[in-house]
């Protein structure tokens, strides 16, 4: 309460209510004390092991992709709670993203709005900072997508480039193809753009990997999907060996909304937050009952309480990520989150499966 009702609204008068002006000087922030963070007894952690993706996460809430892009407070975030950190996403090409203003707070509906467009240094800026100052002691994730200036039919090769870069830093790859702020991106969520695509990746990777196993890819899926459009993906998923889903990126819709933010309402962009979490659930929940619970799925959107993620692990995550609400509520989301998980003693329909031995394979297969 005291970060929603003092901090933030100290923040947003300081930086003339721009929440982008407000991320980047959290992030400076964070970037200047990130070398003592992991020294102080922080109350924000959250002790909860478990293994998807055959990796060891410490606890199941992540960080999810947009609020460090271009890892530049990686040291922070463990200590603030996290379990794994997902950065990006980043493409190829450095690109500055689309014109601003271009990230727009709802308060009457706990929302965002951002049309940021992948504004991130580049793959290879990126790979330079990671090898320089290392990786977080949790897993990390590393989202890439597509540059903005290159045709969607060379997108696989710029999609390869990003994964060569990063691949030896990332613990999984968010492979992003769901964003709606880059022109076209949504059209390799199709069948025959998508199995291309798929088919390229894995075979890189496994090149990359040598005698090892590779690295694991995840795809992230958007919530406007019909059914039989996240069928048709999840079929494609299956074919080339992809490792998880996550679900899902911010949204086109604009139901739910408060009226007091209809006027903000029609600024184009993807909505995140509150008004995403119950299509959320619905996706995470259609993906583990289509696939028997058998692939992983990270479940992110909308969560703002303990509540929420319990709700989301419910559903069928094994994984549930934060942005919109961990923007706006402040580290005391992480550490509700932990307290309501292991009040509970209840994570989720998928730790069946993972006790049988399924969660930890790359590559699974299910009864269509």
């Amino acid at each position: 309460m005291l970060f929603e009702n003092l901090v933030r609204p100290a923040l947003y008068r300081l930086n003339r209510n721009d929440p982008e002006l407000v991320h980047e000087r959290t992030i400076g922030v964070l970037a200047a004390a990130a070398p003592v963070l992991p020294w102080l007894p922080l109350p924000y952690g959250g002790h909860d092991p478990v293994t998807v993706l055959g990796l060891l996460f410490p606890n199941r809430v992540g960080l999810a992709a947009g609020v460090d892009k271009n890892g530049r407070v990686l040291r922070a975030w463990p200590a603030l709670g996290f379990g794994f950190v997902e950065v990006g996403t980043v493409t190829r090409l450095p690109q500055p993203g689309n014109p601003r203003r271009r990230l727009f707070y709802l308060p009457g509906s706990d929302a965002l709005i951002n049309r940021m467009g992948f504004n991130n240094a580049g793959a290879d800026a990126l790979a330079a900072r990671l090898a320089a100052r290392g990786k977080p002691g949790v897993p990390l994730g590393v989202s890439i997508g597509k540059s903005k200036v290159v045709a969607l039919e060379d997108a696989v090769e710029d999609y390869q480039a990003s994964l060569r870069s990063l691949y030896p830093y990332a613990d999984y790859f968010a492979i992003n193809v769901s964003s709606p702020n880059t022109p076209g991106l949504r059209a390799l969520q199709d069948k025959s753009a998508l199995t291309e695509l798929l088919a390229e990746l894995r075979a890189t990777a496994a090149s990359l990997a040598g005698d090892r196993a590779p690295t694991p890819l995840l795809v992230k899926v958007a919530p406007d999907l019909s059914d039989s459009a996240l069928a048709e993906l999840l079929e494609v998923c299956d074919a080339h060996g992809v490792a998880g889903v996550i679900a899902t990126n911010t949204t086109l819709s604009r139901e739910g909304l408060a009226p007091a933010d209809a006027r903000t309402a029609d600024e184009t962009g993807g909505l995140s937050g509150r008004p995403l979490a119950g299509r959320a659930r619905e996706v995470v929940r259609f993906i583990h009952d289509r696939t028997e619970g058998k692939l992983p799925i990270i479940g992110v959107g909308g969560i703002f309480s303990g509540d929420d993620a319990r709700r989301m692990l419910d559903a069928g995550a094994s994984l549930v990520q934060v942005y919109t609400g961990f923007v706006l509520r402040g580290p005391g989301l992480v550490r509700e989150i932990h307290r309501a998980l292991a009040g509970s003693g209840v994570h989720g329909r998928a730790d069946s499966a993972q006790r049988r031995g399924i969660m930890g394979r790359v590559a699974v297969r299910w009864r269509r």
